[in-house]
């Protein structure tokens, strides 16, 4: 399978000014677009994903330039957005314009596979999630661009799987490759599910602490934690002849995963036993020991780490991926 492997912004978001944005704790001199490019160079990256929130603001000859200088540097690019709350229609033609074949869409605001902390409308999100895809994958098909749907700590590999075969072609998945924990499914688990599906994904990692809840999901460069990247692309490379991959680091906040409390099942089909325990099983590679301090700098009001932070955790995570062939 040929790999072109990337950045994505959203472990950056205090270096590049998104993070506490209009708040007192916002970084005032965010790198922004700019920054976030000549991160990717320095790196070696060869793809990139693209917030929505940076191309709007654009002209159509902003757009053109930006479209020119990509390709100048052979980088392919993914739009990035949320379904619930970004403008598709802009994002389809805009997806024209920078000659984008994917545009990514988180489906739900649930994070942590905590779908009891919206109730009943855990089923109306789902129930919206399937209208806007039912509105948009015609347009996208027409437009000839692929809408990718992530598991964005919410939904389930079968359930992504039937998304794709309910909208069809225009429909894929973008793989968050950490982000399998979250809903109690182990990663290589989740991989052979959804593999014939995946069009772009996202190399992250966490580290786990364990609690009497269930688990924390700590950000980590990628290499070092929980996720056996090498093992998935592998999976991942007997449906696939080539791949886009953009390295994401976690949130500056700890996903707590409550999942031993009976009431975190809400909304969730049965589960068999084994499944859950090679879940378990997963999560206790490179986890953290007793005592071991897990919180970010966020996380410790330490803001003055941060950029050091950020900027070092995506340097190793590309030394990590380079060294397993993965960049």
């Amino acid at each position: 399978m040929k790999l072109t492997t990337g950045l994505n912004p959203y472990g950056l978001t205090y270096y590049l000014g998104l993070q506490g944005s209009g708040t007192p704790r916002a970084n005032p001199k965010g790198a922004g677009l700019e920054g976030f490019i000549a991160l990717t160079e320095e790196l070696g990256g060869k793809a990139i994903e693209l917030w929505e929130g940076w191309l709007k603001p654009m002209s159509d000859a902003e757009l053109a330039a930006l479209k020119t200088r990509l390709d100048t540097l052979g980088w392919k690019r993914v739009l990035s957005s949320g379904l619930h709350h970004g403008d598709v229609d802009f994002l389809i033609r805009t997806a024209k314009a920078l000659d984008a074949k994917y545009i990514r869409f988180a489906l739900t605001p649930i994070l942590c596979g905590d779908r009891a902390a919206a109730g009943q409308k855990w089923y109306e999100l789902v129930a919206s999630v399937r209208e806007k895809l039912e509105l948009y994958a015609p347009m996208a098909a027409a437009a000839g661009v692929v809408l990718l749907i992530e598991n964005h700590q919410d939904f389930t590999s079968r359930e992504l799987v039937g998304l794709c075969d309910e909208f069809g072609p225009a429909v894929r998945i973008v793989f968050d490759m950490a982000n399998t924990f979250p809903v109690a499914e182990s990663p290589l688990d989740f991989t052979r599910v959804i593999a014939p599906y995946v069009r772009h994904c996202h190399v992250k990692d966490y580290r786990v602490q364990f609690t009497d809840d269930g688990f924390r999901l700590c950000r980590c460069p990628s290499g070092d934690g929980a996720v056996p990247h090498k093992e998935m692309f592998d999976i991942l490379a007997e449906h696939n002849e080539e791949m886009i991959a953009c390295i994401e680091i976690g949130a500056l906040e700890a996903r707590h995963v409550k999942l031993l409390t009976p009431g975190w099942w809400h909304g969730y089909p049965p589960k068999q036993a084994e499944e859950l325990a090679a879940c378990l099983l997963a999560a206790q590679r490179n986890r953290f020991a007793e005592g071991e301090e897990w919180r970010t700098p966020w996380e410790r009001n330490a803001d003055h780490e941060l950029i050091d932070y950020e900027l070092g955790q995506y340097r190793r995570s590309a030394a990590n991926l380079k060294s397993l062939g993965l960049m």
